[in-house]
């Protein structure tokens, strides 16, 4: 139809202008309504068109909700590990604070694993009444809980020490690879707790208990063995753990039956290898 207008009008052209006019004018409002029906759907179909001036999608706010939450947490490990290596002053001897890094390396020492479960299995086989027993025994079953939850939880997160630390004979045997969470920071925490509920009776001696876990953690700090996120989740991790240890109390009637279980089982084991050695 066009095309034919279009001949019609050439046609026109050299006898009269008028009619070419009004040619011209009917093919230029046909494309025109052509583009316009065409138009709404280009629109529909075009990606660019949506992405501009349409609404936001589901993946774009769950992608800038991300990147909030990333941005926050670097900002916030950030600011742990500035004021972390800030609280470092005993890290070395050449620290600024370096002349009480013997005092602060005993105190680490007191909140070690080790002098602990030498005593408390001490004070277990040395007990006279067995309250007493019964104590030390739950204490013991406590730190095997913390040593395994610090030993679990690190092998999860695996986030390496603060650099400041040195690798000094101290160091080589007791400071470990990884940091998140303090073993230091649990125990004391735990221990504390502990000893608060059962053992201490009096006012001095639960200032004392309080002050030497606030000491153990704090050494952490000064000797920049930890972050203070790592100490921090540490303390409220044996916080937690003396409750779990409170739910599964071992009394001395649960401890025989046991005993007598695990004999009985036992028993029943060797039996039944003898009868087929005997075969």
């Amino acid at each position: 139809m066009i095309n034919t207008r279009r001949n019609s009008c050439r046609g026109s052209i050299s006898g009269n202008s008028g009619p070419a006019t009004h040619c011209r004018y009917e093919v230029s409002t046909s494309a025109r309504r052509r583009s316009l029906s065409e138009g709404p759907a280009r629109r529909r179909g075009s990606s660019c068109a949506y992405s501009v001036f349409g609404p936001p999608s589901d993946d774009y706010a769950s992608s800038l909700k991300q990147t909030i939450f990333t941005i926050t947490i670097r900002f916030m490990l950030a600011v742990d590990l500035w004021i972390s290596k800030k609280l470092g002053v005993c890290a070395c001897e050449g620290s600024s604070w370096g002349g009480i890094r013997p005092l602060v390396r005993l105190v680490e020492i007191s909140g070690h694993g080790i002098p602990w479960f030498i005593g408390t299995l001490y004070s277990l086989l040395r007990g006279e009444t067995i309250a007493e027993k019964e104590i030390m025994l739950n204490l013991a079953f406590a730190l095997l809980l913390d040593l395994l939850l610090v030993r679990v939880v690190k092998r999860f997160v695996r986030r390496r020490v603060p650099p400041q630390t040195r690798s000094d004979i101290f160091s080589s045997f007791f400071v470990e690879r990884y940091s998140f969470p303090s073993g230091h920071a649990s125990r004391a925490a735990m221990c504390a707790r502990f000893i608060l509920v059962q053992l201490a009776d009096t006012t001095a001696m639960r200032v004392l208990v309080l002050g030497w876990a606030v000491a153990v953690s704090l050494s952490r700090l000064l000797l920049a063995r930890h972050y203070v996120t790592d100490v921090g989740f540490g303390l409220a991790m044996g916080y937690c753990q003396y409750s779990v240890v409170e739910r599964l109390w071992v009394t001395r009637d649960l401890l025989l039956d046991l005993l007598l279980t695990l004999l009985g089982r036992l028993a029943g084991i060797i039996t039944y290898i003898t009868e087929l050695y005997m075969r």
